[in-house]
This record gives structure tokens, C-alpha cells and sequence, in this order.
């Protein structure tokens, strides 16, 4: 909608009389209008100021998907691009503890859906002020290991207070007809979603795709020479396909695909490895007379197969895509944990960020809230991504200003 945007009919320049300035350059009109959508801050808010005059109003809570553009000078594919799809919510509340609440609920379902769902293991925690929303009171994040070492900031949750909705000048009249400020929060995911389910699970074979969110979770691969081997081969395969999907695995219908292409098997085979498809099943003639199906999985090494009865197989497939869901998790978090450390002296934090390391990964350590802890790891290319707040409270002092702080924070390059 060109209400949320900004509509441009000019092309821009270089304004010579201000350095580093843009101006329009009425000479050269559009032929047709450039309508670029910045985030929704603005337009929210002040829909919302419309929108509330009584405690009876609230909450307002509004989610939306939406492609934004944002100013990015290096762009890199689904991390960090020039326009992208996100999710974002904007909340208005009549209490602190309300906004709060919503706050830390959102970044528990962004949690939980990123381990659940797209089995990547994150810390949940807040960020420090130097990487806190601008406006913010509080910003939470989750924190994703990609598969080079760095931190990978998955989701975001801010309570903003009522910053915003003083700037705004968003009121409401109270239970006691008094004036007041609403509490309001935002929250976001994006497609940078794709790229760390990539950059986490993806190996030198191509994709590889949970269970949970695979468009497909079973493909079954028809293997014939002859027209007759052809005929009984597909009846078999439409027969499986039917029973498997009358299985429901986490509430949901298996979700089968039977390719029965012309073309060669080892093409096939290939194309679904690529695709990320979590369990392959090639069934031939060898295998009708046998009776079983040779079956196998995107986690585990291609040439890795496990062979099965016909009968067998649909009683045992909700079992082995959980299987293959929970071992994409556990792969995940062996990872984050071998490539993790504990550390407690300023010296092995230089080391264990060495650049000559090809892979560094997460620092567990004691650091506060403070500017002289992003000076002295800036030269590291580190930040503090978060102060996990699952992690139990561990009081110490931190290694740059000797402040005591309550819990270990995750330190890392990130992207």
C-alpha cells in the first residue's frame, strides 16, 4: 500500500552544495514510480494513536508479514539484503508487566519454534545496551552457531517502554480517568530464517531439511527397465504412498512424494540428496520380490541405507523422521559445544579468537554492560551477542572493567 511507503517520481543525485547529500534531480522524471517500504515503526505507531483512547482498548496486538527495505551497503544473500520478508509484531499495553510479559513470550515461541522446528539450538537473552534497538529499553535475542563459528542473530524481541509511545504521544485513560502512556513492545523474524537453516544444516551434498518444515518429508523412487517392471513397481508405490499418509507424525499428515519421472534412478537420487528431502526410498523389482524397500536418510552419509519389510516400513516411518529430526538437533548442539569454551582470563580470549583459526565459535564469559568492553573486543572483530538467561546465575567479575556481573555472556564474530 503506497500509504506505508515512500513513493519516489525522480531519480536522486549528488547534491553539490552538501557533500555526502542526496537531492532530486528534477530533470530526470520516472516513467514509473519507485514505491519503497522502510519498516513499519512509523505507520504502526501512529495508526495506533488513532486507534486508542481507553484502557478498554488494550493490549493491541498486531502481527504482520511484510517486504521491507532497509539501507544495507555489503548485502549478503538471505542474511543481510537490501529488501526482505519478515514477521514483525507491535504491541500496545496498559502495564509495564503486561509488555514485559509479551516481550519474553515472544522470544520463547522464536526459541522454541528455531529448536523445534528447524532443529537450530539458540541462546535466548538479552543484548547489551550498545546493541539494543535504538529506542528500546530491553532488547532479547536468540543466537544461532552457524557452521563457520559465528553467532548468527535469529530472532529479536524489544520491550520498548513507553519511549515510543511518548514520541508518539500515544495515550490512553486509565481505570482512574487518569492520562497515560501505553507500554508497547516489537518483535521480528525474517527470511535470514532460510539462511541460517543453510548455514547450519546444509553439507557439501546440498541441503539438508528437517523433517518438520521439508515440503516433503518422503520420496519414494520407482526403479524399472521394463514396462511390466514399471506397472508393478508404481502399484506398490501408490499403495505405500497411501498408507503413509494416513500416519500423522507431530500432528500433522505425512507428507509423500512419489517421483516417477522418466529418467535416470541415479538422477533422481541425486536431485532429492540436493533438495535436502529427509528420507529417500527406492523401490524396485529386486525389492517387490523381496518383499522390503532400501531406505535412506539426508542426515546420514548417502551410500548409508537400511532396508526394510514392506509391512514394516509404514509402521516405523513417524519413528524415523523423529529420528532424523532430533539427530539434526543433536548434530547441531555437538557442534556449538565442541567448538564453545569457558573462559575466564582476558589472554585465552585473544586465543581462542585467533584469527588464524578457521573456525573460532562462542566464548562463555564475564563481561559487563559496558562501552569498554566493545572497545576492547572490537579489534577481535567480537561482540556480546547475548547473556543467556536460561544459563543458572554464576556471579563473577568482568575481565575488562572488574565489575561484578551476575551471569556468563556469549561473546563471538558474528554475521
Amino acid at each position: 500500500a503506497k500509504e506505508c511507503a515512500v513513493v519516489t517520481h525522480y531519480r536522486l543525485k549528488n547534491d553539490e552544495e552538501n557533500p555526502g547529500k542526496l537531492v532530486v534531480d528534477k530533470d530526470s522524471k520516472l516513467e514509473e514510480e519507485l514505491i519503497v517500504r522502510p519498516t513499519s515503526e512509523a505507520i504502526i505507531w501512529r495508526t495506533y494513536k488513532n486507534w486508542i483512547q481507553s484502557y478498554r482498548d488494550l493490549p493491541i496486538l498486531l502481527n504482520q508479514w511484510a517486504n521491507v527495505v532497509r539501507w544495507e551497503m555489503r548485502t549478503r544473500l538471505f542474511l543481510r539484503t537490501a529488501e526482505f520478508l519478515w514477521q514483525e509484531g507491535h504491541t500496545a499495553h496498559a502495564t509495564e508487566e503486561e509488555a514485559i510479559q509479551e516481550t519474553l513470550q515472544m522470544l520463547d515461541i522464536y526459541a522454541t519454534f528455531a529448536e523445534r522446528d528447524l532443529a537450530i539450538p539458540v541462546w535466548k537473552g538479552p543484548k547489551p545496551s550498545s546493541e539494543r534497538f535504538p529506542g528500546a529499553v530491553e532488547t532479547y535475542s536468540i543466537e544461532a552457531m552457524m557452521q563457520d563459528g559465528k553467532a548468527l542473530q535469529a530472532g529479536t524481541s524489544h520491550f520498548l517502554g513507553q519511549n515510543f509511545a511518548k514520541a508518539q504521544n500515544i495515550t490512553f485513560t486509565d481505570k482512574t480517568s487518569q492520562e497515560a502512556f501505553c507500554w508497547t513492545t516489537s518483535w521480528g523474524v525474517s527470511t535470514r530464517l532460510i539462511g541460517g537453516l543453510i548455514m547450519t544444516h546444509a553439507d557439501d551434498d546440498g541441503l539438508v531439511l528437517p523433517p518438520r518444515i521439508a515440503p516433503e518429508q518422503i520420496v519414494l523412487l520407482p526403479i524399472y527397465r521394463s514396462d511390466e517392471d514399471q506397472s508393478a513397481v508404481l502399484k506398490c508405490c501408490y499403495k505405500l504412498k497411501e498408507q503413509l499418509e494416513q500416519s500423522q507424525w507431530r500432528n500433522e499428515n505425512i507428507r509423500v512424494k512419489i517421483d516417477d519421472r522418466d529418467m535416470r534412478g541415479g538422477d533422481k537420487v541425486w536431485q532429492h540428496i540436493k533438495q535436502g528431502i529427509p528420507i529417500r526410498v527406492e523401490i524396485g523389482p529386486r525389492d517387490l520380490a523381496a518383499g522390503t524397500v532400501s531406505i535412506a536418510r539426508r542426515d546420514e552419509p548417502p551410500k548409508q541405507k537400511l532396508t526394510m519389510t514392506l509391512d514394516e516400513f509404514p509402521k516405523n516411518a513417524v519413528e524415523l523422521l523423529e529420528s532424523v529430526q532430533t539427530n539434526m538437533l543433536k548434530k547441531a548442539v555437538d557442534f556449538r559445544e565442541k567448538h564453545s569454551s569457558t573462559i575466564d582470563k582476558k589472554d585465552e580470549v585473544s586465543e581462542f579468537f585467533d584469527s588464524k583459526q578457521e573456525t573460532s565459535g562462542f566464548a562463555y564469559v564475564h563481561v559487563a554492560d559496558d562501552p569498554a568492553v566493545a572497545e576492547v573486543l572490537d579489534p577481535l572483530k567480537v561482540t556480546v551477542r547475548c547473556a543467556p538467561m536460561d544459563w543458572d546465575e554464576e556471579p563473577g567479575k568482568c575481565l575488562y572493567t572488574g565489575k561484578s556481573v551476575l551471569r556468563r555472556s556469549v561473546i563471538s564474530r558474528s554475521y
